[in-house]
């Protein structure tokens, strides 16, 4: 058996390829919208790869089925209760997908979507315990999968939550302890609350130390894991859509475009939104007016989909030699209208300097001795719940995660400075120069975080103990 995992760290996301090397056959499961490195690897090991299949509708990242059909001609499949606008091999409980003596066998898990399904993964065909499960988003690692997203329109999350008990508790539970479990997701994805950072276990580790794999009612159940769950970034709507649709091919061979300053300033003075990929740091210190910060060292496709609109055309400035990683990125969530990008960005900068401006950071003393004034400014943080519970907060810090940020704006006055932070000043840069590009002028993000704000709290304690202890000496 020819069996492995593709992990994308930017998005947190796994697909696979199984193959039976003595026939050559490889079906490869939930891939990512570039696809040369599946086609690559194939070629490499003499495999034909003669199906792909998508374990539900994925939502944060648009599924390369397209792609890897047009390249190879493969069946594209999916659960019984997918709904397409392209020709698919409906999936059902039970069916077994032979590559040769190497099998595939169908579980219809629903509960994070309804069409959602897992695949057992049979090294030889007699086999009384599967070599794993490929469990899609239905069953993590320390996690199962969110029931409350967007991608299931028409069924509540509490439907779901209880289709989602009876898919992990009684049906993937029931397998043997041995059966290794590889997952679509891992830490950092949006798609759960508590994953972990390994990339694979076992039904019986997961039995062990999975909090929702213990026995408990379905009503306890729904309770537990739809509490806390992070808010889902904007395009997770869209890129869900997307899979179900028979869109445009995305064309790995098409590199974006250098444009000379003269095409990108008529752009950007035509409406398209610059998305600066640098450090926060440089952008601070100098950055075109109205540009959004999301730097490409991070969880930059997220991060991205999270505060760009789909429908925007994008200007990319991108550390040197990067553009393409970044118009790449960009593309695997469903953000496909990037104009082209600034070849030699700090040449650009300076001869644009009428348009450039810095960037206001504020230290968590700074940020102290403002809230004590006699105008204080609006504090926002843009951490998740889970972060705000573990860590602490800002007494006054009105609470909007970055994913939400795009939507809630009104909330904020314009009339007064804010103040962003998060927990170590990443999401703050993004959240502020969010802010600036929909018109509020007066924005700062704190230097080191919430973190560093912890830090001066305890720092200040600290001296006024000192100081406590000293009159009281005197």
């Amino acid at each position: 058996m020819f069996f492995t995992q593709y992990y994308l760290d930017c998005l947190s996301q796994a697909s696979y390829m199984i193959a039976d090397e003595r026939t050559g056959q490889a079906v490869v499961v939930d891939p990512r919208r570039d696809v040369s490195e599946y086609l690559a690897d194939a070629a490499a090991h003499g495999l034909t790869v003669v199906g792909v299949i998508n374990t539900h509708f994925h939502a944060d990242f648009v599924a390369g089925h397209l792609e890897m059909a047009d390249e190879t001609g493969a069946w594209i499949g999916y659960g019984r209760r997918a709904e397409t606008e392209y020709p698919i091999r409906e999936l059902a409980e039970g069916e077994r997908i032979s590559l040769g003596d190497v099998t595939l066998e169908i579980l219809e898990t629903p509960g994070h979507t309804p069409e959602s399904i897992s695949v057992l993964v049979h090294e030889h065909a007699d086999d009384t315990v599967p070599y794993g499960v490929l469990t899609g988003d239905a069953l993590f690692i320390g996690d199962v999968g969110r029931p409350d997203l967007l991608a299931s329109v028409g069924v509540s999350a509490e439907e779901l939550g209880a289709m989602l008990h009876d898919s992990v508790q009684n049906k993937l539970m029931s397998l043997p302890d041995e059966v290794r479990v590889f997952p679509a997701h891992g830490a950092g994805s949006a798609c759960g609350k508590n994953l972990s950072t390994e990339r694979q276990s076992t039904i019986g580790e997961q039995r062990a130390t999975n909090y929702a794999c213990a026995p408990m009612s379905r009503e306890d159940f729904v309770a537990l894991v739809t509490a806390g769950q992070p808010a889902a970034p904007g395009y997770f709507a869209h890129d869900a859509e997307l899979n179900r649709k028979d869109r445009a091919l995305y064309d790995a061979s098409a590199a974006p475009r250098p444009l000379t300053l003269a095409e990108f300033t008529a752009s950007r003075a035509a409406g398209a939104v610059v998305v600066d990929a640098r450090d926060p740091q440089e952008f601070a210190a100098g950055h075109l007016r109205g540009a959004v910060n999301v730097p490409a060292d991070g969880r930059f496709a997220e991060q991205a989909g999270a505060v760009l609109d789909p429908g925007d055309e994008l200007l990319v400035i991108a550390p040197q030699n990067r553009e393409a990683e970044v118009v790449t990125r960009l593309a695997r969530i469903g953000l496909d209208r990037a104009v082209g990008y600034l070849r030699d960005p700090e040449d650009a900068l300076e001869a644009l300097a009428d348009e450039v401006t810095p960037a206001n950071r504020v230290t968590a003393t700074h940020l102290r001795a403002a809230l004590a004034s006699g105008r204080p400014p609006v504090v926002v943080d843009v951490r998740t719940c889970g972060e705000r519970e573990a860590n602490g907060f800002i007494g006054a810090a009105l609470h909007i995660p970055l994913s939400e940020l795009p939507l809630r704006t009104a909330e904020l006055p314009a009339d007064r400075p804010v103040v962003v932070h998060c927990a170590g000043g990443h999401r703050s840069s993004i959240a502020a120069s969010v802010l600036r590009h929909r018109g509020f002028e007066d924005v700062s993000d704190v230097l080191g975080g919430y973190a560093a704000w912890a830090l001066s709290a305890a720092s200040a304690e600290t001296a006024e103990t000192a100081v406590t202890a000293g009159h009281a000496e005197a």
